[in-house]
């Protein structure tokens, strides 16, 4: 484990334990979720936006997300993604997703290994945009594995 994967754990878990508790989700396959999508909560939409999921700003917006939107040109398009007040509203929106949207992944949630089989195999992955599913749930395995190292260490 290194500071960064440290520190993303420790400015992250109350996050996610309220998501979890808020929408009956297991709040490690979310800090893992977040960390593979953020980058350990380094990216520029988790820095800059409190993004940590890198959800796109389609549909309504909602008691967590406001309608802001932050444009990332790929250099062939531009893609608007949400832009959360506070990191805690991107984890309940993520979790609100998963558990509105994606059900078999959110009802695995407590098994960790079959959340990620269940996600990296659901619409939630588009292999348009170049994403090997396989490789997304042997990562989100791994990572949850290591942030569950990191809530024993800091506790």
């Amino acid at each position: 484990m290194t500071a960064q994967q440290i520190k993303f754990v420790k400015d992250s878990l109350q996050a996610a334990v309220s998501a979890g508790a808020a929408f009956n989700m297991n709040p490690s396959v979310i800090l893992a979720q977040a960390a593979f999508e953020s980058g350990w909560g380094t990216s520029n939409l988790a820095t800059g936006s409190n993004n940590f999921f890198g959800l796109t700003a389609y549909g309504c917006s909602n008691q967590y997300w406001h309608g802001g939107k932050t444009a990332v040109n790929t250099g062939s398009y531009s893609l608007d993604f949400r832009r959360y007040d506070t990191r805690k509203n991107s984890f309940l929106d993520f979790a609100r997703l998963i558990r509105n949207n994606y059900r078999i992944a959110w009802q695995a949630s407590n098994n960790p290994e079959a959340y990620a089989r269940e996600i990296a195999y659901s619409p939630y992955i588009s292999e348009l945009n170049g994403d090997d599913r396989e490789t997304y749930r042997r990562s989100l395995v791994q990572i949850e594995k290591t942030v569950q190292a990191i809530v024993a260490f800091i506790s």
